[in-house]
């Protein structure tokens, strides 16, 4: 009898060894998963952090007649290679604008290349060692500082590093979202209430959720390659404009807006539908009134979710054209115009030093605008959940 007891005490005390061991090996990856997130944000606050601010340059301007024909002429010619080329190029279009400045001068902040603002950065840089000291002596007389990185935020992209922005690709980002949403969200929701609700339990139906739930399984590049086959090229839709880029993103969402619609339909207690069928409430009452409602916090969550994931994504949009170089904000769905995550894809090839920053500053804004949508469908949830 002792020797049994033995054994079961052995036994046991492996048993609570394995425990402990699966504990530790458990909180380990839970540690190693959250260390390699640390690392991720603290590597793109490091690079990105700085793409928020920008080199200006105190200089004098000389609005001379020789300036109206060649911007370069209001400069110092010494501090023409820190100057950028947008500024020298805007001289001209303001004498021809405004002909009462000729033979005026003023000190004005301007935008200073790329190059300096690298050098003030401590990165690499291809200054000459003439220009670098040139830069020391005006940051010693205050001249040349680093600023809030505006045209960041108010410019388009542009092939002069310092001059490029977000603008532009968070306008089309906006604009296709609204696509994407508008076509997305009614019929996914829709398809989930008649498939829960109404559909027959039978083999079209089951084939139906099959594929439902492959198509939300399938790589988001066929979704590309299947927006280009029938919205572009069989329909017509202009290439790299937000409507075929809302429209691809809206197929490739809405099988995630079905399952997550159908999942907040599941969670309604069939009471609440007993209960409406006892008043004598129609099917499509009860949907409408009692199920619907009491569903939606968890509906507009798996939307939400759907929506940010969308927004996220690149590989579909490169098929439909979403790559384009485009400076200025698009003025209606159908122009050409691109998203952030193909602005921050063009970025990252680009060879100049200034873009990596600009393309980490991407990630971060990227990255800003999706923690906010998912805070906001937690948010969102709780609301409606308090309300009904």
């Amino acid at each position: 009898m002792s020797h049994t007891f033995d054994e079961i005490s052995q036994q046991l005390k492996r048993r609570h060894r394995k425990s402990a061991r699966l504990k530790w090996i458990s909180m380990g990856s839970l540690g190693l998963a959250g260390l390699f997130l640390v690392l991720f944000f603290a590597d793109m606050l490091s690079k990105g952090l700085p793409a928020f601010q920008q080199a200006y340059v105190q200089v004098e301007i000389n609005y001379t007649e020789e300036a109206e024909t060649d911007g370069r002429q209001a400069f110092d010619e010494e501090l023409l290679p820190i100057i950028s080329r947008t500024m020298v190029r805007v001289i001209p279009m303001e004498l021809r604008n405004n002909p009462g400045m000729i033979g005026t001068s003023e000190e004005q902040w301007i935008l200073a290349t790329s190059e300096v603002d690298q050098y003030l950065k401590g990165h690499r840089n291809r200054l000459s060692s003439e220009q670098q000291e040139t830069i020391d002596a005006l940051v010693e007389s205050g001249k040349v500082d680093l600023r809030f990185n505006k045209t960041f935020f108010t410019n388009g992209d542009s092939k002069i590093a310092e001059y490029a922005g977000i603008l532009s690709a968070v306008v089309g980002t906006v604009m296709t979202m609204i696509v994407t949403l508008a076509i997305s969200f009614p019929i996914g929701v829709m398809t989930a209430v008649y498939l829960e609700e109404f559909a027959p339990d039978n083999r079209f139906t089951q084939a139906i959720e099959i594929n439902i739930n492959n198509l939300a399984a399938i790589p988001s590049i066929l979704f590309g390659l299947l927006g280009l086959a029938i919205f572009i090229n069989f329909f017509g839709v202009p290439r790299s404009s937000p409507l075929a880029g809302g429209m691809t993103l809206a197929l490739m969402t809405l099988p995630v807006i079905i399952i997550s619609t159908r999942t907040a339909l599941r969670s309604v207690p069939d009471s609440i539908r007993h209960a409406a069928f006892g008043v004598g409430c129609s099917r499509w009452q009860v949907v409408r009134d009692h199920v619907l409602p009491l569903a939606m916090p968890g509906i507009m969550t798996g939307s939400i979710i759907g929506l940010a994931q969308a927004m996220g994504e690149t590989a579909p949009l490169i098929i439909v054209g979403m790559v384009a170089f485009i400076p200025d904000v698009s003025a209606s769905f159908t122009e050409a115009a691109t998203v952030l995550p193909a602005q921050i894809f063009t970025w990252s090839g680009e060879p100049e030093q200034a873009f990596v920053e600009k393309t980490a500053g991407g990630i971060l804004v990227l990255l800003t605008i999706l923690i906010s949508l998912n805070a906001f469908a937690v948010v969102l949830r709780k609301k409606f959940e308090r309300r009904w």
